[in-house]
């Protein structure tokens, strides 16, 4: 890699090192990327070849200029690209499909400019992979990069083939990325290019790498990246002696019913745990894709291109060291000294005009009714428009105050029967009327204020689900409402039960409806009079409101307010008597209420209402209403400003002139101004004066804030504010000068209401006064504003009595404000700007956003022709301690998936640009399926409710976590180990820590020869191998059955005495004995399917001399993926010979086999199914206990092909530990369902019974898959007490008896019997699966105290089993959080971050376990979490090993601990756990020690300095989300990848990947790169139900899943 003429890998190491350390810091966000460059110049000055005068290449045709080039654009191509954005403008201007709400050709123009910039710096976003869509494939044959593992990633040399050009590893990965970066040793050598570099001297016959470009995503016909050259050119090649027989490729096993050992490669020696697993991969990578093999490109460079849009350095610095508590665990953001701070003096309240008292203004509402039904009845109150925008009826004054008192009558003398009166003065009542029907609204409304009970206008419900319909249930239960009024027009719509009730809407109370239709309403008597008081402070009705959460509040407005509000609008907007009003806006709540419902009356308005379906229908009706009433007033929202211009080319022929006001309902939102200068612009020409537009501010607690006053003809209009987005964001005033891309146009909403007094305080924390050029919360005190949230006065506190204080704390005076929700600030000459409200703020690492500035930027990026304009989300989710901001879009039916992931990562940049703040999540849905307000909108707080449910269901999502969490702790730094034993082992004598050291009981002799006779036990003394045993048996008790074999419904097929076991052991043995070629002590494979043939080929073996190597028999139905392992077993282990069945003799000779491996070369194969009967000449007896017994190879679940030698002595050892353990003698029978194949299974299957004389029951676990209930079936039946089993056994039965324990019953099954139920595993024991197995079937008897678990690993196949004798298995909480630490810290049950951990079983007798440092190698104290050493007398021998590598075995066999006790000799077990004294008393009247297994060291994932173990992070994603069946998780060049298998329906396969996100971010503190959502079935379980997700990752790098979807997250 060369750098200015420098060639880095000829650099001395000590300059290498140091500019690895200096990336290490650009990465980690350490150091700014200005200081980054001055600091490498420096270093590499002395070195740098005087290339200055060549000149850098010439750009390629079509190419972009990178960022070396790029430092100078030049104008033409500047104005060409604006030229270009400015024709793809003008048809959307002419069109009109643009939302003018959010329209402002500046900011557009701002948007574009920050796009541009990033299109010069930026790299191709790596596009997410779905199924469904197919795409062209790069012509580029891609070759996967080296292997990595999670502990090392800088092993595996690359090199490049064009020319002398060399690629180190680091030109792979960057193994420091921010948010998931190893420990510092593994990334000390690593590289960034995330920073722009200035351009390369050419180099001979090599092709010049490109600058990465801004999308085109990576399948598009551009220019290939750097990083396709890269992997163009690339080979892997293969580490000195990585020798391997060659194995056929294998294919994923799709079927999870043949579950099968895949190996993921050939090395069969045991590995050093110093040596990292990485180079083992490697080796495994050389024979399977030799080199440079091409596997798809896809993966493979979306994940770089992931890497490399990771590694830009973070805003934030981060802090020094990561600290264990719950406080450090978050970044505290420093205080940034640039920060704009208010400077102004404090604000002085500001006060309205005084409200004038006007000798006839009524003393309540209902009296100016009362007055104009008397004296103008005939005057028209309102007109009602049909769908197509015709008048439907007008309602005359004289009709609502005759028809309202009818109401009024009925509701308080008709209702109940004659003695009982259902609704009294005060009662609350629901208004349900659709917003078509103004008319029955007025007359129910005005009835209800006659009748003084209290009416609550809500939406009509549409169906059960109605977005927010159970919130209003809420309101409804909270007001105390139980009667609804309502229109038969409206009843009728409805919906209904079968038996035709109105249906029980979801969290509603019940409620009686009532229709109020004129002909159900009685004519009250004439003596008969509504009672009118003046007006009061008692509520005359509530107006819902919804708050940010989406909970619906209902705010009470009194009597006297109501009053005052409509004389305050009265006086500030200059109402007359007889005036025309046109109302668009919604008539139940907000300004529609006050001014089309209430000030109307009062004034006698004659109003003209336009519904919302006509809008639709007709945009133009309400100007055309305007026009043909000459109208004075008109009452709209930009959205009908906007609706209008696009269709006002229909009509040419309309005035506005008689408009004396616009009342913009809406103009508070920033984003209005644009809005109401275009509507100017296009209706000044048909009468429009531009002093008659009047913003205004409201909400519907403080009413009517402001509003602007009606101009003078001819006047200046108010100036405007542009300010700058920065200082808002930091809730200060400044005006924007520097950089107009991020500034707000505000328009002011005119003066305070008359009457009222106004102040901005502090929206956080006490009511504190603002400065004069501070953002902050407009509070109210008037007359004239809501009262209380009704029935919740815990809430109305904080709202309606706020007392604002001065910055010393102390109260400015006694009278009390309402809150608003509305931010903003008073400007000059008193005039009131809003900026924004507290439910559309997003608060982001303690700066301030706006939902409609995010809009307003999203819907600039232009081409829009990927969303709907309209229909845009935008809010808050609280992930890992802060706010992040999501933004919900709904996309067009047209638009490709390719435009849509390019119009989504363009509004990322300009968010980014603009705003200065992360995207967490950006999502595109279908047309039509955001949740609808009932006017149309999008309710926010229910999309937000269905994000964080996952029932969203997008069709395009893309998560941003990397660049918008920048308060990760930062990772840990490993301290080197500079403290000798001493110190450690007296550290933990002062901390009280005891050394973590366990053993099981004695394993004595028995000597007494009675006894022996009495057990019928065959004397230990006499006989140490278990041939003779075997012979000893035949001899003394030959009719005794030791094994019998199950088929699947539970019938005994076979059986074994100890003669007939011997006699057929001597046939097999005459049968080798016989074959030329085959020679004592050479390795025989036994291939049979479990039963009791493969047990009479083992002794078969023994009586013979060869050495037996069990293996599991190839799946005839997935021969291409089974016999593979079959074949690489046979040739790593040299057998001489192949025993088998006839069926399978056929198989491993057929046409299908031959299709995967080389079927010619098989050993000899010989056939044992009819063998003569025959006796061998002799029967071999070992010179040695220490010669080898048998081989035991076993696949780990990293994918590692292992096998062990297990000597005699060791087999004699293991099998009388058991025998003492579970108390096993020949009149006990166990009952065994495992896989007999290696391991613990094997041992019981084919050595215990031998050694013990107790009878074995053999069921075959495949049996069940066909036979569920088998195996509890025969433990029934036998009457078991001691029974074996597998995880995946107790899983089958789990998931598939769990619901039939009633028919189980039925049936006479009984587990009342079962003493012990062990479940044999080589990992942490499943608690919940044991937890819900036990509590399942405890209806049928099984004891709660009967599971337990064993734990044995490849180097001790036995170390912990719970026998009879032992104290209960006991369970711990650990806290998570130290656990990555390696400390164990106990917590109580229930504690957050706490981890349930099952013991493994008690410890064998003669075994003795301690726990060490992986790396020293020296004791730990018992609070520490390390690896399990074990010294017992049945340890392996040592691994099979072909070359005999004597280092790797001393290493795993026969390692002594650094200190403490030095002579001892240990065997490594590979898994990491800990040693707890419990409370409880072993056999000896001791304190028991229980041994704790946590997980493979192989497995963990060191990921930001910590240890993370692949289960619990698999834990938290299943519980994610109700369609997450399987899930696992791996690294890849320092991403975390998670392969989650989706077991709903595919619309849910994108909901999974921001619920995965979190769960990861919220309880694991980590990042996840990569989501692939998989079918059911995709990730590898081998025979003992562990997943191999090593194998897992080579499958999903060689894009060989078919995921549903891959994401990548940023």
């Amino acid at each position: 890699m060369a750098e200015r003429g420098v060639e880095v890998s000829a650099l001395p190491a000590e300059v290498r090192e140091q500019l690895a350390e200096l990336d290490l810091e650009l990465s980690e966000g350490d150091i700014t990327q200005k200081g980054y460059e001055k600091k490498r110049a420096k270093l590499l000055a002395p070195y740098i070849i005087q290339a200055q005068n060549l000149a850098p290449p010439p750009q390629q045709d079509g190419q972009e200029p990178g960022p070396s080039s790029a430092t100078a654009p030049s104008n033409a191509s500047s104005s060409s690209s604006s030229s270009r954005h400015r024709r793809t403008r003008r048809p959307h201007r002419s069109g009109g499909t643009r939302d003018e709400r959010y329209r402002s050709d500046i900011h557009t123009e701002a948007v574009q400019a920050a796009l541009a910039k990033h299109k010069e710096e930026k790299m191709a976003l790596p596009m997410p992979t779905k199924r469904r869509s197919t795409y062209v494939q790069s012509p580029i044959d891609n070759c996967t990069p080296p292997d990595s593992s999670s502990s090392s990633d800088d092993e595996g040399g690359v090199s490049g083939e064009s020319g002398e050009q060399q690629q180190s590893p680091d030109s792979w990965m960057n193994s420091s990325i921010h948010g998931s970066s190893t420990s510092s040793s593994s990334a000390s050598s690593t590289m960034s290019h995330g920073e722009s570099r200035p351009p390369q001297a050419p180099q001979p016959q090599s092709q010049q790498q490109l600058p990465p470009q801004y999308p085109p995503p990576p399948h598009s016909h551009s220019q290939p990246s750097a990083l396709a050259e890269a992997f163009a050119h690339a080979r892997i090649d293969p580490p000195a002696g990585a020798l391997g027989p060659d194995g056929a490729p294998q294919a994923q096993a799709r079927a999870r019913g043949s579950r099968v050992d895949l190996p993921s490669n050939v090395v069969v020696r045991g590995m050093s745990r110093g040596q990292s697993r990485s180079s083992m991969m490697e080796t495994a990578d050389v024979r399977r894709v030799g080199k440079g093999v091409p596997v798809s490109s896809r993966v493979s460079t979306k994940i770089q291109q992931l890497l490399n849009t990771l590694k830009r350095p973070k805003r934030p610095p981060l802090s020094e060291f990561f600290m264990d508590d719950q406080e450090e665990i978050v970044e505290v953001p420093r205080p940034d000294p640039n920060t704009p701070k208010p400077e102004g003096r404090q604000i002085i309240p500001v006060k309205g005009e005084p409200l004038g008292v006007v000798s006839n203004w009524p003393p309540a509402l209902q009296a100016a009714l009362t007055r104009w039904g008397a004296t103008q009845g005939k005057s028209p109150a309102l007109t009602a428009l049909d769908i197509t925008g015709k008048p439907l009826y007008t309602l005359t004054y004289g009709k609502l105050w005759s028809r309202s008192v009818k109401l009024a009558y009925t509701l308080l003398n008709k209702l109940g029967t004659k003695n009982e009166q259902i609704l009294k003065p005060g009662d609350r009542v629901a208004l349900v009327y659709p917003n078509s029907d103004p008319g029955m609204f007025w007359v129910a409304f005005y009835g209800c204020l006659l009748a003084e009970v209290i009416p609550v206008p809500i939406e009509v419900p549409l169906s059960r689900k109605d977005a927010g319909s159970s919130q209003i249930g809420f309101l409804l239960g909270s007001c105390g409402v139980s009667l609804a009024l309502t229109s038969e027009i409206c009843l009728k719509g409805l919906p209904k039960t079968p038996t035709g009730e109105i249906l029980q809407f979801k969290g509603w109370p019940r409620l009686k409806w009532v229709i109020t239709d004129s002909k159900y309403l009685t004519k009250p008597s004439k003596d008969w009079q509504p009672h009118i008081p003046t007006a009061n402070t008692d509520t005359a009705y509530i107006e819902y409101k919804a708050s940010k959460e989406g909970t619906v509040m209902g705010v009470a407005v009194s009597k006297v307010a109501m009053l005052t509000h409509c004389q305050a609008l009265t006086q500030a907007c200059n109402y007359c008597e007889g005036e025309t009003l046109v109302n668009v806006l919604d008539f139940k709540k907000d300004m529609g209420l006050w001014h089309g419902v209430l000030t109307s009356v009062m004034n006698r308005i004659h109003t003209i209402s336009v519904p919302y379906a006509v809008m639709k229908a007709c945009p133009l009706s309400w100007v055309q209403r305007v026009h043909i009433h000459k109208a004075r007033i008109a009452l709209v929202k930009c959205r009908d400003l906007h609706w209008a211009m696009m269709a006002h080319r229909e009509q040419r022929d309309i005035s506005l002139a008689s408009l004396r006001m616009l009342i913009v309902a809406d103009g508070a939102n920033p984003w209005s101004v644009s809005s109401c200068d275009a509507f100017l612009n296009v209706f000044q020409a048909h009468g429009l004066k531009p002093e008659v537009i009047c913003p205004c501010a409201t909400s519907p607690e403080a009413m009517t804030v402001a509003i602007r006053r009606p101009g003078v003809p001819g006047a200046p209009l108010p100036a405007r504010a542009i300010l700058s987005m920065t200082g808002l964001s930091h809730g200060v005033i400044r005006v924007n000068t520097e950089d107009k891309n991020s500034a707000l146009t505000v328009q002011d909403v005119g003066h305070v209401m008359p009457g009222a007094l106004m102040c901005i305080v502090k929206p956080d924390g006490p009511p504190m006064l603002c400065k004069t050029d501070e953002i902050g919360e407009i509070v109210v005190n008037s007359r004239a504003g809501g009262t209380m949230y009704y029935g919740l006065s815990g809430v109305t506190k904080n709202t309606f009595e706020v007392i604002p204080v001065n910055a010393s704390g102390a109260p400015i005076g006694e009278i009390p404000f309402v809150r608003s929700g509305l931010l903003g600030f008073v400007g000059p000459g008193s005039l009131i700007f809003v900026v924004g409200k507290n439910e559309g703020l997003l608060t982001v690492s303690g700066r301030r956003h706006n939902a409609d500035d995010l809009v307003a930027t999203a819907l600039a990026v232009e081409p829009v022709k990927t969303v709907y304009r309209g229909r845009i989300a935008v809010f808050s989710v609280t992930v890992f301690y802060d706010e992040r901001i999501v933004i919900v879009a709904e996309q067009r039916p047209d638009a490709s998936e390719e435009d849509s992931f390019q119009w989504m990562s363009r509004v990322l940049q300009a968010i980014d640009s603009i705003h200065q703040v992360g995207l967490y999540c950006l999502a595109l849905v279908p047309a039509n399926t955001l949740p609808k307000t009932p006017l149309g909108g999008i309710h926010i707080s229910e999309t937000k409710q269905l994000f964080l449910e996952g029932s969203l269901h997008p069709c395009n999502i893309l998560m941003c976590p990397h660049t918008c969490v920048t308060n990760m702790p930062k990772p840990r730094q490993k301290q080197p180990v500079g403290v000798g034993p001493a110190s450690i082992m007296v550290g933990n004598l002062v901390a009280g820590k005891r050394i973590a050291q366990a053993a099981g009981r004695d394993l004595g002799m028995i000597e007494d020869q009675d006894l022996v006779r009495k057990l019928c036990m065959w004397p230990t003394m006499m006989h140490q191998f278990l041939t003779e045993a075997l012979q000893w048996r035949a001899q003394t008790d030959p009719d005794h059955v030791l094994y019998v074999l199950l088929n699947a419904k539970g019938v005994a097929v076979c059986t074994a005495t100890c003669v007939q076991l011997h006699k057929r052991a001597e046939k097999i043995a005459a049968a080798l004995m016989e074959r030329s070629g085959i020679n004592t002590g050479e390795n025989v494979v036994l291939l049979y399917p479990p039963g009791i043939d493969l047990i009479a080929a083992f002794y078969g073996c023994l009586y013979a001399g060869c050495i037996p190597v069990t293996v599991r028999p190839p799946h005839p139905q997935n021969l291409s993926a089974t016999l593979p392992t079959v074949r690489m077993i046979i040739d790593v282990s040299k057998a001489a010979c192949i025993l088998t069945t006839q069926v399978l003799m056929k198989i491993l000779r057929s046409k299908e086999a031959a299709a995967s491996v080389n079927i010619k070369t098989w050993p000899i194969i010989i056939d044992t199914d009819d063998l003569p009967r025959k006796r061998p000449p002799s029967i071999y007896k070992p010179p040695s206990a220490e010669m080898i017994a048998y081989l035991d190879f076993s696949v780990s679940t990293t994918g590692m092909l292992t096998g062990v030698k297990i000597s005699h002595a060791a087999v004699s050892a293991l099998c009388r530990s058991i025998k003492l353990q579970c108390e096993l003698y020949s009149s006990r029978q166990i009952a065994i369902c495992l896989d007999p194949y290696c391991g613990l299974g094997f041992v019981l299957w084919c050595l215990a019974s031998v050694y013990s004389g107790h009878q074995s029951i053999l069921i075959p676990p495949l049996e069940l898959e066909s036979s569920l209930s088998l195996w509890l079936s025969t433990l029934s039946q036998y009457r078991i007490r001691d029974t074996f089993c597998s995880y995946s056994v107790m899983e089958l039965c789990t998931k598939g008896l769990g619901g039939q324990t009633e028919i189980l019953k039925t049936r006479g099954l009984n587990l009342s019997c079962v003493r012990s139920c062990v479940v044999v595993a080589e990992e942490r024991p499943r608690l919940a699966l044991t937890q819900s197995f036990s509590k399942l079937f405890k209806d049928l008897g099984l004891s709660s105290r009967a599971v337990s678990t064993a734990f044995g690993s490849r180097v001790n196949l036995a170390i912990c089993l719970q026998g009879t004798t032992g104290p209960d298995p006991s369970t711990v909480f650990v806290d998570m959080k130290s656990l990555r630490h390696d400390r164990v810290r106990l917590v109580e049950r229930g504690a957050p971050q706490s981890l349930p951990l099952m013991e493994s079983g008690t410890i064998l007798p003669g075994v003795r376990v301690i726990i060490v440092n992986p790396e020293t190698r020296g004791p730990l104290g018992d609070s520490h979490l390390g690896e399990i050493w074990v010294n017992s007398p049945h340890t392996a021998t040592g691994y099979y090993t072909i070359y005999g590598e004597e280092s790797l075995q001393a290493d795993h066999f026969n390692t002594k601990l650094s200190f403490g006790d030095p002579q001892t000799l240990w065997a490594r077990t590979g898994y990491l756990g800990f040693i707890k004294r419990t409370e409880l008393t072993d056999s000896s009247g001791d304190r028991h020690d229980a041994l704790f297994v946590v997980g493979s060291l192989d497995e963990t994932l060191e990921l930001r300095g910590l240890r993370y173990h692949p289960i619990d992070i698999e834990t938290s994603v299943c519980r994610a989300h109700r369609s997450i069946g399987e899930s696992a998780v791996f690294t890849w060049t320092n991403l975390l990848v998670v392969v989650s298998e989706l077991c709903g329906s595919e619309q849910d396969a994108l909901d999974l990947v921001p619920l995965i996100t979190n769960v990861v971010l919220e309880e694991h503190h980590l990042i996840v790169g990569v989501v692939v959502i998989v079918d059911p079935g995709v990730i590898p379980i081998n025979s003992r139900g562990e997943k191999q997700r090593m194998h897992l990752r080579d499958s999903f790098l060689a894009d060989q899943l078919d995921p549903i979807y891959v994401a990548y997250n940023m």
